[in-house]
């Protein structure tokens, strides 16, 4: 038999205190505030082995995220796994600047590019219920997941393709294009590190400078926004010059990088001129 609070001591010493009591709460289907006011309680060696399997997995780099199952963002959790990114508050600011650019009621269509767990077109249909929002990702096991959360969520009006960038979006045109595509240079030796080791490889890195999926939105995107449409790319803090200069080469007016909560180049955004 084993204490709680031994438990969570042994998992503090091996990781962020608030990870550690999640995964402890998450391992025995018990809440926070049960956790506190439970922690002398002793635990069949079962149960405590399940937690210390949570510790060591978590302590080699395993996001916490995928050992949940969960991840909240925005104004809700989503369901993430290893066939996800993560959603990062970096993303949240998109979302913030996205709706700056958006009337809130109207009927206009949104496609989330890239959309892996559905955070973005998810967050987007949420906030401004008259529109029509597509989500798009090359991954069929990704778009299972975005499926389910947005059932679980009751938006089930949001449409969801596979496809490779604008492949399932041929001929149409949109008033917002979001994306936070890869980013990460390929040969990026994080990716080799820390929690990046578990997620999609194709879900960070994208060719020798990262830039290789913004090239590909940027020259696509005029075709498919309508007059005055906007698009908005999440993109690495030290790349923003660069993506600034990919759209004003396709023709967008209003280039502009808006910095994260942080201060930090984390959104480029502009948009087709009005007819």
């Amino acid at each position: 038999m084993t204490r709680i609070d031994a438990l969570l001591r042994e998992a503090r010493q091996r990781m962020d205190a608030a990870d550690a009591e999640l995964l402890v709460c998450h391992a025995l289907g018990k809440s926070r505030s049960w956790l506190f006011a439970h922690a002398d309680e002793m635990l069949d060696e079962t149960k405590a082995q399940a937690v210390r399997e949570l510790i060591a997995r978590r302590a080699d780099g395993e996001p916490v995220a995928y050992l949940t199952g969960s991840r909240g963002v925005w104004r809700f959790d989503l369901r993430v796994t290893p066939a996800t990114l993560i959603p990062r508050p970096e993303t949240e600011r998109l979302v913030e600047l996205a709706l700056q650019r958006l009337p809130e009621s109207g009927a206009f269509t949104l496609a989330d590019l890239g959309t892996g767990s559905g955070a973005i077109a998810l967050a987007m249909a949420m906030e401004r219920p008259s529109a029509r929002v597509i989500a798009v990702d090359v991954s069929a096991q990704a778009l299972e997941v975005a499926r389910g959360n947005a059932a679980a969520l009751g938006l089930e009006r949001v449409e969801f393709r596979q496809g490779d960038w604008f492949a399932p979006l041929a001929g149409e045109r949109f008033d917002l294009i979001a994306s936070n595509p890869p980013y990460i240079e390929s040969d990026d030796p994080h990716l080799r590190q820390g929690d990046l080791r578990y997620e999609p490889a194709n879900a960070l890195a994208s060719g020798e400078d990262g830039l290789d999926a913004i090239r590909v939105i940027a020259r696509e995107a005029p075709s498919h926004l309508r007059p005055g449409g906007w698009l908005l790319i999440e993109h690495g803090w030290t790349q923003g010059e660069a993506v600034r200069a990919l759209l004003q080469s396709v023709g967008l007016i209003e280039v502009a990088t808006e910095q994260d909560w942080e201060g930090r180049d984390r959104v480029s955004l502009a948009r087709r001129a009005p007819d």
